[in-house]
């Protein structure tokens, strides 16, 4: 079977995830995420590409982007880049990035916020610090910045977000929020059984009364389930117990 097709954004704008192949360490150190770090900027300057977000953890990087060639075009810039200086440098041949990477599409200002903020939180909740502006290697020390200054800082298109808050504290505040947020932590735990889908949906009780819902709160459900959890139609329609035909109407 082959690939399923990405969902292409409306606005353009996408979450990515790159993650190191067998969950391998892309970065060893400083050195490492600086020539990243350049490879993202040089991306950006042939591409068009703009960044809205990062974060550099061990072995994965999380990415808020809008694109301007296409996306798959920029990530491969950026990606072969990388690897051949990582690979000359550790001395070994092959591959470094899981051959696909990840995305999901960011359609609304709601969910923007929601994906800057997990971004954001991704060191904490893997134990690295405890606040977010402890760690070095994400974006938020460029919001703290452009604040300061109201203008962008090192490559990092601050402003979208940073028109929906009136001072840094707000920003500080809503990031610090400890929530549900879960982005793309479904998606990375595809090709789950049945039975695996069905109790990762059951966390929401919305999915055990889906069809008593309106049908609008419905269908944003249903595609969010299918977004989210890299199911097929006829898997989520399984999972979820309703019929195949309400699952594509919803999408």
């Amino acid at each position: 079977m082959g690939r399923r097709p990405r969902v292409q954004s409306e606005t353009g704008i996408y979450h990515v995830i790159l993650k190191g192949l067998d969950g391998r360490s892309l970065f060893y150190d400083g050195e490492d995420r600086d020539v990243f770090m350049d490879k993202l900027r040089r991306a950006q300057e042939i591409g068009g590409l703009e960044v809205y977000a990062y974060c550099l953890m061990d072995n994965h990087v999380h990415l808020l982007v809008k694109e301007g060639e296409e996306l798959g075009i920029s990530i491969k810039r950026l990606t072969v880049g990388y690897v051949l200086f990582h690979n000359k440098k550790y001395g070994r041949t092959g591959h470094l990035f899981q051959n696909r990477y990840h995305s999901e599409v960011v359609e609304d200002d709601r969910y923007l916020l929601v994906v800057t903020r997990y971004i954001h939180r991704n060191p904490v909740k893997a134990h690295l610090v405890s606040d977010p502006g402890e760690y070095p290697y994400s974006s938020y020390k460029n919001y703290r910045i452009s604040f300061d200054t109201g203008g962008e800082y090192a490559g990092v298109n601050t402003q979208v977000v940073r028109d929906y808050f009136k001072t840094f504290t707000d920003f500080e505040n809503f990031t610090r929020a400890v929530t549900e947020d879960g982005c793309l932590e479904i998606v990375e735990t595809i090709k789950c059984t049945d039975a695996q889908l069905r109790e990762i949906l059951s966390r929401d009780g919305r999915y055990a009364v889906l069809l008593a819902l309106p049908v609008s709160e419905r269908n944003d459900l249903i595609a969010a389930a299918y977004r989210k959890s890299g199911a097929s139609i006829r898997q989520l329609s399984r999972a979820l117990g309703i019929g195949k035909h309400i699952v594509e109407r919803a999408l």
